[in-house]
């Protein structure tokens, strides 16, 4: 019974982190009411406040369950990818390969990026929240960076490259086609995009072969 009861709890909770990510994708964290949540849940005000102590706790729930989940998708492209190819490059290649197709696959534009989202609004977070967000961008940079250090050992850039920028790029690129393709309601744009950054990456580290 008290299994049942907390299976109950963590169903509520995961429900309501569902909705508020939806709602703040789509207009904003402030516009995004607590009343409206308990609305959508079908659950009391004392149900919700149960869960969370306010709305800047419901944003740090947020906010992690968006990292985990992020971390958790990027750890599958990569190990699946370096399963079929041990190389540093063919396996980046690969990755950000399955990741084109992944966003292929959706019916629709991609909703957004809830870290963006967060960025955006900044000013209604607190500074926890705030460096969480910052420090899972630096996280992303510095596991780019860890990668294309192991591919430039491997295979010399063609052309002078800031490993770093580099990084940063393919993050930029991301929230870059997210805003783009949902402006045009156009769900090609990111995966198009993941395939460009990879044709990029291929042609700036293909061995140099002397004229024969």
């Amino acid at each position: 019974m008290a299994e049942q009861v907390q299976r109950r709890g963590s169903d509520t909770r995961e429900r309501i982190l569902v909705l508020a990510e939806e709602a703040v994708l789509a207009k904003g964290f402030a516009a995004t009411s607590i009343e409206e949540l308990i609305c959508a849940v079908g659950i009391t005000k004392s149900g919700f406040f149960y869960h969370f102590r306010d709305k800047t706790e419901l944003a740090k729930a947020m906010m992690l369950r968006y990292l985990e989940r992020d971390r958790a998708l990027l750890d599958d492209l990569f190990r699946r990818a370096d399963e079929l190819d041990e190389d540093p490059l063919h396996g980046l290649l690969i990755a950000l390969k399955f990741f084109a197709e992944m966003m292929a696959q959706l019916p629709e534009a991609h909703p957004g990026c809830l870290a963006a989202s967060f960025c955006y609004q900044d000013q209604l977070f607190n500074r926890e929240i705030r460096d969480m967000n910052a420090r899972s961008m630096l996280d992303w940079r510095d596991r780019c960076r860890a990668r294309f250090e192991l591919i430039a050992r491997a295979y010399p850039p063609r052309e002078e490259v800031d490993l770093e920028a580099l990084s940063d790029m393919l993050a930029t690129m991301v929230e870059g086609a997210l805003i783009l393709g949902r402006a045009l309601r156009d769900p090609t744009i990111l995966p198009r995009q993941v395939l460009q950054f990879r044709a990029y990456v291929r042609l700036l580290f293909a061995p140099c072969h002397p004229a024969g």
